[in-house]
């Protein structure tokens, strides 16, 4: 028998709500199955089990308030473990069900829908209080039609646009009727920056709060001419149908999981004043939201994919991520982080490590700039590629190395 708990998806996570279970007791699981579904201050993330086995117990039932990580949500057996005497589940912020309430006379007209019967997360239902929304009115998107945030956040921009909208004119028979006042304007401030947006900045200036105190960062860059890599990625595009074709961002991840085989140590975590190196790269890819705030979920076993693969689990990540479908392992399981800002007109990127992790590779805008070779001066498209790295881990010797074989690799792009 163990126990399935508040997982930390995040150096900065301290809690986070249960917003639906995916399981019921008796169900059977196995490792990598995703059972239930929270909501943190980044958004809402489904949480797989790691382990087999059997669904003892359920206790804590979706609406209950926030829980700290390490809380003990559910209990899972061991397939063929006698079942263990039950313990008391946390109460649920929910109504009872209609079979467990006491039988009452029937109105004549039809009830109006209760809000508690409405799956709703506790953050979009906070939400909807500040913004004045009728949760009965909302469309649920999430998981078995619950309401999430941007559902609220929706449903709060069509009720101000139709508090806006003109009044369609009204026929009058003759004569005439006196004209009626205008109401006076309203004189109501703006409403306020929704809380989820202040959380999640507060949740992400936790972690590089954290990231600059603890620590010690160094910096190295270097141009990288892009010629090559360019001419090969059009090349390439041409043979493809439109839906087929590569991103140069494929490339630099394809190029970074390369370079960090022949450099491991900048993949892995510093845990418990230890360095701890990672077989597997999984890479973290910095992906902006569209209700503000960044986030940087991993895409898993970069090295082993194709760029096509790459491709398609790229789309994936950034889609499920806008949408809130991300997976806790994608949140937690990251070994280094790339953030390109190039599209940005960001030309050189000094980033801040997520901790645990000990580096992170930024990627600027590939700019036109002199370039000598071989004593000839030209004009190639250049590429200014950062590291930070921890110097508890690693020192700029071997800094210097990896970004010296990053650029090898996208000289020889053909090659991944």
């Amino acid at each position: 028998m163990s126990e399935f708990t508040m997982p930390s998806l995040g150096a900065d996570m301290e809690s986070a709500a249960l917003v639906a279970w995916r399981v019921k007791p008796g169900d059977q699981v196995k490792r990598g199955d995703v059972i239930a579904e929270v909501e943190t201050d980044k958004g809402v993330i489904e949480i797989e089990v790691f382990e087999d086995g059997v669904v003892d117990q359920l206790l804590v039932q979706p609406g209950h308030d926030r829980l700290p990580v390490g809380a003990v949500l559910a209990m899972i057996r061991s397939n063929g473990a006698p079942a263990p005497p039950k313990v008391e589940p946390v109460p649920a912020a929910v109504e009872k069900k209609p079979e467990d309430a006491p039988p009452v006379e029937a109105p004549a007209q039809p009830a109006p829908v209760s809000e508690k019967r409405i799956r709703v997360s506790p953050l979009a239902r906070k939400l909807a209080a500040e913004l004045g929304v009728d949760l009965s009115t909302v469309q649920g998107t999430g998981a078995h039609g619950a309401v999430e945030r941007a559902d609220v956040e929706r449903a709060a921009e069509a009720k101000k646009a139709a508090e806006k909208a003109p009044a369609p004119p009204v026929a009058v028979a003759a004569p005439p009727a006196p004209p009626v006042p205008a109401a006076a304007p309203t004189t109501a401030p703006l409403p306020a920056k929704p809380d989820s947006q202040a959380a999640m900045r507060r949740a992400i200036a936790a972690a590089m709060a954290r990231s600059n105190r603890e620590i010690p960062h160094y910096y190295l860059q270097t141009r990288i001419d892009m010629s090559r890599a360019l001419k090969w990625l059009e090349e390439e595009n041409l043979k493809r149908p439109l839906k087929q074709r590569l991103l140069l961002a494929v490339v630099l991840l394809k190029a970074v999981a390369r370079a960090l085989i022949e450099v491991p140590e900048l993949n892995g975590y510093w845990v418990n004043d230890h360095h701890e190196p990672q077989e597997a790269i999984h890479i973290g890819f910095a992906i902006s939201l569209r209700q503000g705030g960044l986030i940087a979920p991993a895409i898993h076993n970069v090295d082993l994919l194709s760029l096509d693969e790459l491709m398609e689990a790229m789309h994936d990540l950034i889609a499920r991520t806008r949408s809130g479908g991300l997976r806790g392992s994608e949140m937690t399981d990251g070994t280094i982080t790339v953030t390109n800002l190039g599209d940005m007109g960001v030309e050189t990127v000094y980033g801040v490590i997520y901790p645990p992790q000990v580096a992170l590779v930024g990627f600027g805008k590939v700019v036109e700039q002199p370039w000598a070779e071989n004593g000839m001066l030209g004009i190639r498209p250049v590429l200014t590629a950062t590291l930070a790295a921890d110097h508890r881990a690693t020192d700029g010797r071997r800094g210097g190395q990896f970004l010296d074989i990053l650029a090898r690799n996208l000289q020889e792009v053909e090659k991944l």
